[in-house]
């Protein structure tokens, strides 16, 4: 499994990366494996405010569909559009071309509660799959 180091990840194997005042976010590289072949990725559009730790969207797969939640607070900049076109960008490329959106964070402190790529590495190996 690939967990790049300078990410952030959460316990429902969220990853999101800060550059500067505005933070991309995707699904790990577990996660998307986990999935198997994504279909359809369900997110809000631009404006849309999300909360650290709530539901803001979907993945589907052809096994199930999971729920996305936000890393962090902050308001929705850009989603990916071309997972409209190509879901399965998320399964080649889960923290490259298979981002799912950009956000601008409201609570630079919510960081503090994630997880950092070694953290994370150590979750997954203590069986905390989700």
């Amino acid at each position: 499994m690939n967990h790049p180091e300078g990410l952030y990840y959460t316990k429902d194997h969220e990853w999101i990366r800060r550059e500067g005042d505005v933070a991309t976010m995707g699904i790990t590289d577990y996660a998307q494996s986990e999935l198997g072949d994504i279909v359809y990725v369900d997110v809000p559009g631009s404006g849309t405010e999300l909360r650290a730790g709530t539901e803001f969207g979907s993945v589907e797969s052809v096994k199930t569909v999971s729920d996305l939640f936000a890393p962090v607070s902050g308001e929705v900049i850009e989603t990916n559009m071309s997972l409209a076109e190509a879901p399965q960008s998320v399964n080649e490329d889960p923290y490259g071309k298979g981002w799912i959106l950009k956000m601008r964070p409201s609570n630079p402190a919510d960081f503090e509660a994630l997880m950092s790529a070694t953290q994370y590495a150590a979750y997954l190996q203590e069986g905390a799959k989700h």
